[in-house]
């Protein structure tokens, strides 16, 4: 029915770059809030950075001026830009948008199947 598929995790040094993209597929019609969320082995999942559609953004206190959220709508595509990535940002990173997918239909959370950044000291 809709798909979320993430990709540009990876391997990183402390210091490096990143940057992840989440592209939603499928019976799609309309987005609402995109975001990242993440998981660290052994922790709970957290909400990393959300945009909603009209471009407003939110962010964790502990990624706000590291992290960029931003989102394409012609593309169905939210990104998250990770500069300065720090070791204690290693999780799988997960995307997840509030989809609606048809005119008369109620808005559901769909959630891609994750990517893993891991970031060595």
């Amino acid at each position: 029915q809709v798909q979320l598929v993430e990709s540009g995790g990876g391997l990183v040094q402390a210091g490096g770059s990143l940057r992840l993209s989440c592209a939603a597929s499928g019976r799609i019609f309309s987005i609402n809030a995109m975001g990242w969320y993440r998981q660290a082995p052994g922790g709970q999942r957290e909400l990393v950075a959300i945009i909603t559609s009209g471009d407003s953004t939110n962010y964790h206190d502990s990624v706000k001026g590291r992290f960029t959220i931003s989102r394409d709508n012609a593309k169905n595509t939210v990104y998250l830009q990770m500069y300065s990535l720090k070791p204690e940002d290693t999780a799988v990173y997960y995307c997840n948008a509030d989809i609606r997918t048809s005119f008369y239909g109620a808005r559901s959370d769909f959630w891609g199947q994750g990517t893993q950044v891991t970031v060595s000291s």
